[in-house]
């Protein structure tokens, strides 16, 4: 079928080999009894939703967690097979797996590039140790640096890594530090978030390490820090918190914030298909997919104008009022334009021609930015 509309695939290995203290997400450690099982049933779940998708093309899949390279390869390579088998797969699809530094092997890479993954992200986090050890990660710079290594010599050329600012005991120097070696190692992608502590983690309830976070003018300092010197090594920011090199954005988290199709597979894995919400319950020992098991959310047409801008305006470009009208059948100023005037005399966004767009101070407010689009 010519003319296939556009879909993106997530699969969540939601096992860790622990959690860290900062860590929020759904995760885990397992036995591998535990992970062939899920392994199964997540095979199970990618042929059961492939029924909906014969007009849709794959350009993009992603295996996130936890940490997706805790499985084997034989466990990796079942799971690529089932979406190969079941989805219309472009040739040039971008396959990102996540990895733990430390979880990678020169066998498990190879087989990787061999089933045709083509992109790794990998959680550094901080090239410090100590920030590491205040973090409970559970590696060493040194590990990332034998991971990172050995993916350039099997011939990885599209490389993430994830940095993290606000770290408990961080200085402007250490993270200075930080920033100089990654650049210095020219990954095509850069990730950078400041350490947000959530409620009910280990962090949260340390009042030891809550002492030593940096204070907000510290982390403002280091936000900037960031933006600046990355563009000085050719990073363009074209998101709030990502950075890449020409051509080399990221194609899955695209599909996220311009309101793409997309499946969500695994335990507690959201997805946003056919302008419907859905998403999978959390239980491993529930995680058994013979049938529709998801939380279903119908969004209303304000729910969806809301989602298209608070995303759409995370990206550097911002959005389009031609994309606007296309999708809400409404011209962008009956809804915001007043609200757009008041913005563009606060120095928060620039309309020019068919694009609004959050300016520099904008984005480096953009929560306070995003709560007045909502309806």
């Amino acid at each position: 079928m010519k003319n296939k509309k556009n879909l993106s695939l997530y699969i969540h290995i939601p096992f860790c080999i622990q959690k860290c203290k900062y860590c929020d997400f759904l995760s885990f450690s397992a036995d591998e009894e535990d992970r062939n099982s899920y392994v199964q049933e997540l095979q199970k779940e990618i042929v059961w939703k492939s029924r909906w998708t014969g007009e849709y093309q794959v350009i993009s899949i992603f295996f996130g967690g936890g940490t997706p390279s805790l499985l084997n390869t034989d466990q990796m390579e079942k799971l690529l097979a089932s979406i190969y088998q079941n989805y219309d797969v472009i040739e040039d699809v971008e396959i990102t797996v996540e990895a733990n530094p430390g979880t990678l092997s020169k066998e498990k890479l190879t087989a990787y590039r061999q089933s045709g993954i083509n992109r790794l992200s990998i959680g550094l986090q901080s090239s410090d140790n100590r920030e590491l050890a205040m973090l409970g990660r559970i590696h060493t710079y040194e590990q990332f640096l034998e991971n990172f290594s050995l993916a350039r010599e099997i011939g990885f050329q599209n490389i993430n890594i994830d940095l993290m600012s606000a770290i408990p005991g961080q200085t402007i120097e250490s993270y200075q530090k930080t920033l100089n070696k990654i650049v210095m190692l020219n990954p095509e992608h850069i990730s950078a978030y400041s350490l947000i502590v959530e409620e009910g983690t280990p962090l949260a309830d340390d009042s030891g390490l809550l002492e030593k976070l940096p204070d907000e003018d510290c982390d403002r300092e280091m936000y900037q820090l960031t933006k600046v010197y990355l563009q000085q090594f050719g990073y363009e920011r074209y998101e709030i918190s990502n950075y890449a090199k020409k051509g080399k954005e990221c194609t899955h988290n695209m599909v996220y914030w311009t309101g793409g199709d997309y499946l969500g597979f695994g335990l507690g894995a959201s997805s946003y298909f056919q302008g419907q919400r859905f998403c999978n319950g959390n239980h491993l020992k529930h995680y058994r997919y013979d049938d529709d098991k998801h939380q279903l959310q119908i969004l209303n047409q304000d729910d969806k104008i809301e989602e298209f801008m608070f995303l759409g305006m995370r990206m550097a470009k911002g959005i389009s009022k031609k994309e606007f009208e296309k999708r809400f059948q409404k011209p962008i100023e009956s809804i915001y334009g007043e609200l757009f005037k008041k913005q563009t005399a606060e120095g928060l966004i620039v309309c020019e021609g068919d694009w609004i767009r959050l300016t520099e101070r904008g984005l480096d407010v953009s929560n306070y930015v995003f709560c007045d689009y909502l309806l």
